[in-house]
């Protein structure tokens, strides 16, 4: 399929597909089309970067006519709030040319102002588990009218603990509804939900967890530790020219806080930093300033490797090696999208290479390994996870007495009595002197 005028969808979605210069559908887009359409449950399997918004937009966009109603049709349910500004603002460019009222609501801000936006009207509705169950239980958000549910990257919401909530909204709408659900990975738990939930899914798979994209250069450096790492980034970005846009990768807050503190000296005017910790207008305006070209570098956290819309990233840079070989699969596809090419490089230590040789054989592909430069200081500075744990001997220990012909045992009237208190002694004192029951029920017998 060449052209969106082949999938026969009407003229005002056509011309904002336009605006947008999207000149073809994507597979997953051609795939998922006519079996939205057709009213039955669909499970999208699909890499990220494959274009699943417009995949399940498209279709419910197309059958969408206008209503005066306040309540809500559509309910498109996604794990983080990035992801609720991001999908809530490309379907406000796709219906750029229609009467469509579309609302965000995500946790971390007051829940009145989401009330009141709701009380107004809405056609479709997107928000995170959390929120939209708050919001359901005070009748905010009414549901009798909800005949179409999208659920985007249920994996991950599901690896977030939001299984509990699903659930429950799940409980909550009509049953005659159209389940829609898209996944990167079919993983055991996305299996359960699946049967619990969906009756008789069509199942579109456009490309496996393992697969990557045809289009991305990969390539490692094998390095000694952490601060080894900074010296050999802070050396490759350098290169401007090459590293035109790069998102660099780290698995966790406190690192990610101490990566930026090392580059920011030489890139402190074209370096951000993302993760769960940042405030929500922090986050908000650190994508907006990558995606504007203000900032050049981007660390960050795996709370963005899947489904926020990135643009034009040339390099995706993993400075730790996913313990996951799927999470290096959603990484690197944030570059090499929408068939432009794309490069990644992986830094992997050598308590860390048992985790590329998982990468490359879920991927059944060899990443080229490439020589680590002479011109990069290796560093012998630790951090205290890599520093050698030292493990101190109790001396204060008590050991056994030895036992032998120097050795006793005590008399009788010098061992101690344990458990006993002082009355319970004095009783059995008694009861043997005079040969009596130590207690009243006790009888004797002859």
């Amino acid at each position: 399929m060449n052209s969106f005028e082949e999938l026969s969808i009407k003229k005002s979605l056509l011309n904002a597909i336009s605006d947008l210069d999207f000149k073809k559908p994507t597979p997953i887009q051609i795939e998922a089309y006519p079996k939205i359409l057709s009213g039955k449950n669909i499970v999208g399997i699909a890499q990220t970067g494959t274009g699943k918004t417009l995949a399940y937009t498209l279709p419910i966009l197309q059958e969408l006519n206008y209503s005066k109603s306040y309540k809500p049709r559509v309910l498109i349910i996604v794990p983080t709030r990035e992801l609720v500004v991001q999908v809530v603002e490309q379907i406000e460019l796709f219906t750029k040319y229609m009467t469509v009222r579309i609302a965000g609501v995500f946790g971390g801000v007051n829940i009145k102002t989401q009330q009141t936006l709701l009380s107004e009207g809405t056609d479709i509705i997107i928000g995170t588990p959390g929120r939209l169950y708050d919001l359901i239980l005070n009748r905010s958000l009414q549901t009798q009218d909800i005949k179409k549910l999208v659920i985007d990257e249920v994996d991950i919401m599901l690896d977030l603990g939001f299984r509990f909530q699903l659930n429950n909204i799940f409980e909550l709408l009509s049953s005659k509804r159209q389940n829609i659900m898209f996944s990167a990975t079919m993983t055991d738990d996305v299996h359960a939900l699946i049967e619990e939930n969906f009756v008789d899914p069509q199942t579109i798979t456009i490309s496996v967890s393992g697969k990557p994209l045809d289009n991305i250069t990969q390539s490692c450096y094998p390095v000694s530790n952490f601060y080894t790492k900074v010296n050999l980034l802070n050396y490759l970005l350098k290169d401007k020219a090459t590293f035109q846009k790069a998102v660099v990768f780290i698995n966790s807050k406190k690192n990610a806080d101490r990566l930026f503190e090392e580059l920011e000296s030489s890139f402190w005017n074209e370096l951000g930093i993302i993760h769960s910790n940042k405030s929500q207008n922090n986050r908000l305006a650190t994508i907006e300033r990558f995606n504007d070209g203000h900032t050049r570098i981007l660390i960050a956290t795996d709370v963005i490797a899947r489904g926020l819309d990135l643009d034009d990233i040339s390099h995706v840079i993993n400075f730790d090696t996913p313990k996951f070989p799927e999470n290096y699969i959603h990484r690197i596809g944030r570059t090499g999208r929408a068939e432009k090419s794309g490069n990644s490089i992986l830094l992997y230590t050598k308590e860390e290479e048992k985790y590329r040789i998982a990468i490359e054989v879920l991927m059944d592909r060899k990443i080229k390994t490439i020589p680590f430069p002479d011109k990069v200081n290796i560093s012998s500075k630790l951090t205290i996870d890599e520093q050698p744990r030292i493990i101190e001997n109790n001396h204060h220990k008590k050991t056994k007495q030895p036992t032998g012909a120097s050795f006793h045992d005590k008399k009788e009237k010098n061992k101690k009595q344990y458990n006993l208190s002082g009355g319970q002694k004095i009783k059995l004192k008694k009861a043997k002197k005079y040969k009596k029951p130590i207690t009243r029920g006790s009888k004797r017998t002859k």
